[in-house]
């Protein structure tokens, strides 16, 4: 798929620039003219998955390619890995810390969010390696100028 790619660092624990990767994406759709229900889609999922990268992993990198078919974004760590995927695609199930929840984080809704909103979303996780998170979303009226 050819079309404008993005890269981005999200580093651990950094809540202050936690949202920064999502924010330019949504500028950058906003930009091409992509529809507004498809922009509010990609940008919930995004962010939810980078506060994700913060809370619970190492930090990461981010992959976003922008298509007149499809946005894509891939989001890579190092962190600990997801035991039990299952388990933690269902809402209110954390491992949040309590620090983080009394930032008013960790409340269990970040993969659940990431499915509701991606028209595909993939979890590729090794315990003790780290977790792939890819998500598409599928561009059905309109296009953008690319």
């Amino acid at each position: 798929m050819a079309g404008l790619v993005q890269n981005y660092t999200v580093d651990a624990s950094d809540f202050s620039s936690a949202g920064e990767a999502s924010g330019n994406v949504k500028k950058t759709l906003k930009k091409l003219g992509f529809a507004p229900d498809l922009i509010r889609r990609v940008s919930i999922a995004m962010y939810e998955a980078e506060i994700n990268m913060v809370i619970h992993a190492n930090g990461g990198t981010i992959t976003v390619t922008i298509s007149t078919e499809e946005i894509s974004a891939v989001f890579a760590d190092v962190g600990p890995g997801i035991p039990d995927v299952d388990q933690a695609m269902q809402e209110g199930w954390s491992t949040a810390t309590e620090e983080v929840r009394g930032l008013g984080f960790g409340a269990g809704m970040g993969l659940p969010n990431i499915k509701k909103y991606a028209d595909v979303l993939d979890i590729d996780t090794t315990v003790g390696v780290g977790t792939t998170v890819s998500m598409k979303f599928f561009v059905k009226q309109g296009g953008a100028r690319l």
